[in-house]
């Protein structure tokens, strides 16, 4: 693979850049001129990095089935971290085991992006950054080291829920529903009734955007600079119907604890706005504050289609993605 020829920026996807514009260099790299080619081989191009890349992943404490490996920004170069060092990055090759495995970097750079840019969700910092050979990655910038190195307090809901593998199973980040992390967040956080909006659009965003990887572990909650906590920005956003066949939802029981379905849609496959509205009440969203929530979700948005057609995604997978979002939208609006 070679380095192809950018025309917009890998951060924020705006035209006009070779590399990342200043915006994207701002908040990302502290206003650092970092380049978008990383100063090393991928690990499947240079055996010695291939085991530098391998000692790295066994440090980092970042979990989840990705591989991901810990990088630091020296002056205005990333580097792997060494031993006892913590990082303040995290690079994400492109993983092995999925169906257009190499759309990855890009799928998940492209949905934080839309989050961010089209929603207003708050979202890690995040941009595409590539290899020597051109082989693409994901980079995030950790939002729970501090400039000073020093680490804030961040705990996962699976975590907050007390689920392990040990008591729940395998596949216990999947055992709950969204009603039931909706109520967690109420109980752990003082201000829940601003942090509860924040997690209800974050939910209704994972549906529009076919993420059926937003389980426990995927959402966190954040420490403050006043030791209270709220919830953490959003993180592994991903359209992962373009890599597998999975359902609506990540968690088993979907949105509710119970068993509930309006009567009128009981035979619906897909859930829509009503069942989302149903969803904000439950976990306390003010009944005025619901309509002006959904309605981004429900609009469409120029910006969206816009943002595909600007990102490193291939041809087909912008497609894919399109049409993905074109169909949820179509579920929401019944």
């Amino acid at each position: 693979m070679s380095l192809a020829e950018i025309n917009v920026c890998p951060g924020t996807l705006a035209e006009g850049f070779s590399s990342y514009s200043p915006s994207c260099l701002r908040k990302l790299f502290g206003g650092k001129k970092v380049s978008h080619i990383l100063p090393f081989d991928s690990p499947q191009k240079s055996e010695a990095e291939a085991a530098l890349f391998i000692e790295n992943r066994q440090r980092i404490s970042i979990s989840g089935v990705q591989e991901k490996v810990s990088l630091r920004l020296e002056k205005n170069k990333l580097r792997l971290t060494n031993p006892g060092e913590s990082g303040t990055y995290i690079l994400k090759p492109i993983p092995r085991d999925l169906k257009k495995v190499d759309q990855v970097p890009a799928n998940e750079h492209l949905t934080m992006q839309i989050a961010r840019q089209v929603y207003g969700l708050n979202t890690a910092e995040n941009a595409l950054i590539f290899f020597q050979d051109g082989t693409p990655a994901y980079i995030t910038k950790r939002f729970d080291v501090n400039p000073d190195g020093s680490k804030r307090g961040k705990e996962d809901f699976a975590s907050l829920a007390g689920k392990t593998s040990d008591n729940a199973g395998a596949n216990f980040k999947y055992d709950l529903s969204y009603e039931e992390v909706g109520l967690l967040l109420q109980r752990f956080v003082p201000a829940w009734r601003i942090e509860i909006e924040k997690y209800f659009a974050l939910v209704v965003f994972n549906f529009l955007f076919s993420n059926g990887d937003a389980h426990l572990k995927n959402f966190s909650l954040l420490e403050t600079p006043n030791g209270d906590y709220v919830l953490a920005p959003a993180y592994d956003l991903i359209n992962t119907r373009l890599h597998v066949d999975d359902t609506d939802f990540a968690l088993k029981k979907g949105l509710f604890a119970d068993d509930f379905q309006l009567p009128k849609y009981r035979s619906r496959l897909h859930p829509a706005k009503e069942d989302f509205v149903e969803l904000a009440m439950r976990i306390g969203v003010q009944e005025k504050r619901i309509e002006k929530l959904l309605a981004p979700f429900l609009t469409k948005q120029l910006l969206v289609e816009a943002l595909i057609s600007r990102s490193f995604l291939n041809a087909t997978s912008k497609k894919s993605y399109l049409e993905n979002y074109r169909q949820r939208r179509n579920y929401l609006m019944g």
